[in-house]
């Protein structure tokens, strides 16, 4: 387990000098490390407390040690023992009498700077010692020692809080040391700031480690959420209240970071008030009355901002940081005071971080390059809003010790706002999705540009003079748009709002809007690829979370093009991040008609807008006989919103995203590709982009098969080179996107899917497409042992055959898919297995084989071995694959005949009966399937086996097997299906349904759920049931004739009473199917009978008047 300590974590004190000199004889050489320690260490045992000149030893040895740096990025090979850490501060710290205060400073730096430096991880004795030594320390000396004491503490617990239990109340119980000195009435700042330091190091904890008692994470949660809401005291200084809040906020987000966290009253309205405060701390321009508490108000709650600090806006004809396209060379970069001239515009918009401390405001001022480009796709915001940092000034504005004062004071509310953002990343973590949508308008903007600008993440985004601080905003954005499309589908402006009020459809879709607005800012001001990668990655989010099909179009149209130069940037990750983007363009609600009308472009009227990048994008360029997909984008002088437009007819090539993808899979990079240094003309794109752009292949195959169909023979050419190849990521991404084009080509062929037979791939290619795929690289992924995902995925692109294909491949073809798959399922690992086995479920269905006995019968053991095994997935699979195959049973009795019943093995039945009876009792996802299957047989059995003694108890059990799930409580799918199975068992008419004990059972069981049942489709299953036996005879006596009758005639009398409201949709098909019951039973029914319907009908009119 790794200690590696953040520095917020275990504060540093300015690294001391190493004493190494000249001695009598000249110049020695330094010492190692390890012989320095080992000296020192063994000297430190060798000393004893009543030793005379104890003190001073101590004195020269702590030294000696404190002045060595055993940092590993100082020195990788510092490999001292832990055990001789830990022995060697448990020796000393007996040997420091807390009456020496110096010395007991000096013991509390050494055991910070090993801990520290060294990363130990302690054993319990040292733990509790040291934790002991430094508490007695904190109740004993006098308080202008407590600082370095509180700094070993907080460097003894840091991860080790669950092994602290018992001095817990020591530290944080009522009078604890901690709450004294955390308090927000503490005048000493750097006490409080350490014994904050202290609580969260102690709350902090590595995977696996338990929690702390709920007592302790109460009290320092609103130690901490105290701090966050205190104001700075009077005559503090502002650096000193910066590092305390840091150390506030690092603990609040220990806290929280500990699982769910279950928030109180206006706890969480507390903690995101406090929050958003921060992330705007030192924010120049923005001065508003921040709230105590947000509420989850459907009304927005904005700020207020104050006119008492306004700032000048900025000229729009200043000179800017970065250069943009298509202006002049005038603009020309201010060079900044006592500064060398920025290589990389990367830090060009930051004033944060270590190497910017000494930069002067004016450097700040680059985030005006990019918004000028963004002017086409909205106005400028409040004039009030344009931070301070934005004007330039002059360079004697300040006094060097001003300005590096200045800097420096920058810097630290950078980190304060960087702490609130991570802060906030853990709350959005830990909150329910569904709690934090209230909170949404504080943080992400519900209304138009051109209103009251409100202070948000955007406003951070494309704001912040720190690229830090910017990039940890987008995180939070992406947590709160992952898994929000539950709540976005609401969103919806496709009509015009009323004027009187702003419907909640409208303002979500507003959001979403201002979402994409804000993003393509973004996109077009930011120039670091890490920062760039986090605004495409939560342009992704949003894309595969928005309803787009609710929305009126352009939003993707204007993002599809603004994305296309970014696929030729020389950073991998922004390449990458750009594919998850456009296969999330290609997934959502696909198919989209926009995306259509997008993927139909051809390239040239598809490039977009010019981006401030894309002179250092257009690396790609070939020498003149690049392919499209390689050729760089040309600025173009349409508008970027201009709509898409419409194909003609005889448009068939392939999409470009299509082509970028597969010349990105199979073309060699440019030597300048990702500046290694390293290209060689033919090394193909790193592993990443075509990974990536293989998974988009899919993705389009999958949700554009229409369009992608164009390319079959070119796509499988692609995954067959796939499969040649030694990495087995790039092969199971080739297999995965050969069943994909399988699946795409049997939706086609479906006939409930209508789609003309001049649109469909032809069955030449179908065959031509199967021939090249079994004839190639596929066997090899199938054999392929020692990547068992890669074999599951090669199975998977088995069962994606066309059957009509299948049925035309040659006999040696069809043979090696079914003898390769029935020995798969005999593999010991569980992904093949289950691949092999549900593969043989899909073939099982194949016309050309169902009617093959012994293939039916082979199919038939493997099934049965596989619903013996260990795995619930793959007993689910086989549950699901036998359920098939008694599918196909039923369809041979029914085409075929006696023949084929009699020609399949008793035994083999009989085996298959017991299985699944075995199976029933099994979990809900296996039994689901199985009650399916027990159905099917009790319908395929013949007169003369249910009369063998062998099958008699068989028999029985499965009947009341269906009857228990039906009356259990098990998942509605698993009612359906049982109810399903028990009418499909009342076809066969061998079955002695007036005489078997089971079948009162049978038939109280779906009396009693079709009329009480609280889901509709069990109730029309039940009722379709009631309603299968062809003869009254089946039915029994009078007694249970009218029973059902009542039964029936009830559930049509309640057909519409329920509480919950999805249930309505189904309340017409229930009405048809009873009636249809109903009308069944009185067609069947007999004189005798008319006595008890005669009682019931009476009864039914009696209660009407």
């Amino acid at each position: 387990m790794s200690l590696t300590s953040p520095r917020w974590l275990c504060p540093r004190r300015p690294p001391r000098s190493p004493r190494w000199g000249p001695t009598a004889g000249g110049s020695a050489p330094r010492p190692t490390w390890r012989s320095s320690f080992s000296r020192c260490a063994a000297k430190l045992r060798a000393l004893r407390a009543e030793s005379g000149n104890l003190k001073d030893e101590l004195n020269l040895l702590f030294d000696q040690l404190l002045s060595e740096n055993y940092n590993k990025t100082f020195d990788p090979t510092i490999n001292i023992p832990p055990e001789d850490v830990c022995n060697l501060l448990k020796h000393v710290s007996g040997l420091v009498p807390l009456s020496q205060e110096h010395l007991v400073v000096k013991l509390c730096q050494l055991v910070h700077h090993l801990l520290n430096q060294l990363k130990v991880i302690m054993d319990e004795r040292t733990l509790n010692v040291l934790v002991n030594y430094t508490i007695n320390a904190l109740k004993v000396c006098s308080t202008w020692t407590h600082s370095d004491v509180l700094l070993a503490l907080s460097t003894i617990v840091y991860g080790n809080g669950p092994q602290c239990q018992q001095h817990l109340s020591d530290l944080l119980g009522e009078d604890g040391v901690l709450l004294l000195y955390s308090s927000p009435s503490q005048t000493n700042m750097e006490l409080r700031r350490v014994a904050l330091t202290c609580m969260a190091n102690i709350f902090f904890r590595f995977p696996g480690q338990p929690l702390l008692e709920d007592q302790y994470r109460i009290i320092s949660f609103q130690v901490f959420l105290k701090t966050l809401h205190s104001t700075k005291p009077p005559n503090t200084d502002e650096l000193f209240y910066c590092m305390v809040i840091q150390a506030a906020l690092k603990g609040l987000q220990t806290c929280l970071s500990g699982g769910k966290w279950k928030f109180v009253g206006e706890e969480l309205g507390s903690v995101l008030a406090a929050i958003k405060r921060l992330m705007f701390q030192g924010t120049p321009g923005v001065s508003v009355e921040w709230p105590a508490v947000l509420y989850p108000a459907t009304l927005p709650q904005y700020e207020g901002i104050s006119a008492s600090k306004p700032c000048e806006p900025p000229k729009p004809c200043e000179p800017k940081d970065a250069p943009v396209p298509g202006r002049t060379s005038a603009n020309k970069k201010k060079k900044s005071r006592g500064k060398g001239k920025k290589t990389s515009s990367d830090e060009s918009r930051g004033d944060d971080g270590e190497k910017d401390d000494g930069e002067s405001p004016q450097k700040a001022g680059g985030r005006e390059g990019g918004r000028r480009e963004g002017e086409c796709l909205s106005k400028p915001s409040d004039p009030s809003l344009y931070p301070s940092w934005k004007t330039i000034s002059s360079d004697s504005e300040f006094s060097d010790p001003e300005g590096s004062a200045q800097c420096k004071l920058r810097l630290y509310h950078s980190r304060v706002r960087q702490g609130a953002l991570h802060c906030l990343l853990t709350v959005v973590k830990g909150v329910e999705k569904r709690t934090l949508y209230g909170y949404w308008s504080s943080f992400i903007p519900d209304s138009p540009i051109g209103r009251p600008t409100p202070l948000t993440l955007f406003t951070i985004i494309l704001k912040d003079p720190s690229p830090k601080v910017r990039a940890c905003a987008l995180p939070v954005l992406s947590a709160m748009l992952d898994g929000s499309r539950q709540f976005l589908a609401v969103a919806e402006d496709t009509a015009s709002p009323r004027t009187s009020y702003t419907p909640f459809s409208f303002s979500l879709a507003t959001s979403v809007r201002e979402l994409h607005r804000a993003l393509s800012l973004a996109l077009l001001a930011e120039t670091s690829p890490q920062t760039l990668t986090q605004v495409i990655k939560c342009l992704a989010y949003l894309v595969a979370n928005a309803p787009y099909h609710r929305l009126r179009p352009g939003l993707l149209s204007t993002l599809w093009k603004q994305m296309r130069p970014y696929v030729r940037h020389r950073d991998v990750n922004v390449r990458v991040s750009v594919l998850t983007l456009y296969g999330a363009l290609v997934t959502t609600q696909a198919p989209l008609p926009e995306v259509q009308l997008l993927l139909r472009q051809p390239e040239s009227s598809s490039s977009g807008s010019f981006t401030p990048q894309d002179s250092a994008l257009s690396w790609r360029q070939r020498d003149g006989m690049s392919s499209p997909s390689r050729t760089p984008v040309k600025s173009s002088v349409r508008s970027s919103s201009t709509a898409p437009r419409t194909p003609s007819e005889e448009d068939a090539t392939a999409p470009w995203l299509l082509q970028l993808c597969m010349s990105l899979v199979t073309q060699p990079r440019e030597d300048q590709s990702d500046s290694d240094g390293t290209g060689s003309g033919t090394a193909l794109e790193p592993s990443p982009v075509r990974l990536e752009a293989l998974q988009v292949m899919s993705y389009l195959v999958r949700g554009y098969f229409s369009l992608a169909q164009a390319c079959l023979c070119e796509i499988g050419q692609v995954s067959a080179r796939c499969l040649g190849e030694t990495d087995p990521s790039i092969q199971l991404h080739g297999t995965k996107l050969l069943e994909e084009l399988g699946t795409g080509i049997i939706l086609q062929y479906r006939s409930e899917n209508n789609v003309p037979e001049n649109l469909r791939v032809s069955m030449s290619q179908v065959m031509q497409f199967w021939s090249e795929v079994l004839s190639g690289p596929l066997n090899g992924a199938l054999q392929s042992e020692q990547h068992p995902p890669l074999q599951k995925s090669a199975c998977d692109t088995l069962s994606s055959i066309l059957p009509q294909a299948f049925a035309q491949l040659p006999d040696k073809t069809q043979l090696m898919c079914i003898t390769v798959l029935l020995g798969l399922t005999y593999r010991d690992n569980y992904l093949v297995k289950t691949a092999a086995v549900r593969a043989l479920g899909v073939y099982i269905l194949f016309p050309c084989l169902r009617e093959d006995v012994m293939f039916v019968a082979d199919t038939a053991n493997a099934i049965l071995a596989a619903l013996e095994d260990h795995s619930t997935n793959v007993r689910a699979k086989a549950a699901w694959s036998l359920g098939n195959l008694t599918d196909t049973l039923v369809v041979n009795m029914e085409s075929v005949g006696v023949d084929f019943q009699e020609e399949l093995s008793d035994m083999l039945l009989l085996k298959m009966l017991q299985a699944a009876n075995r199976a029933s009792a099994d979990k809900d996802r296996v039994k689901s399937n199985s009650v399916r299957a027990l159905g099917n047989l009790l319908h395929f059995l013949r007169e003369t086996q249910l009369t063998r003694s062998a099958f008699q108890q068989p028999l029985e059990d499965a009947v009341r097997a269906l009857v228990k799930t039906v009356q259990s409580e098990a998942t509605m799918k698993v009612r359906w299906n049982a109810c399903y199975a028990l009418g499909n068992a009342f076809r066969n008419p061998a079955l002695p349904l007036d005489s078997a004990p089971w079948s009162c059972d049978a038939f109280s069981s779906l009396c009693h759920v079709v009329t009480s049942c609280k889901n509709f489709k069990v109730r029309i299953k039940s009722a379709a049931a009631l309603a299968i036996p062809a003869k009254r005879v089946c039915y029994g006596d009078s007694a249970r004739f009218s029973c059902v009758w009542r039964s029936l005639a009830t559930a049509l009398e309640n057909s519409e009473d329920t509480n919950d409201f999805l249930e309505f949709r189904y309340s017409a098909s229930l009405r048809h199917t009873l009636s249809q019951a109903l009308l069944h039973l009185l067609s069947v029914s007999e004189p005798q009978d008319m006595v008890g319907l005669g009682k019931s009908l009476a009864g039914e009119e009696g209660g009407e008047h």
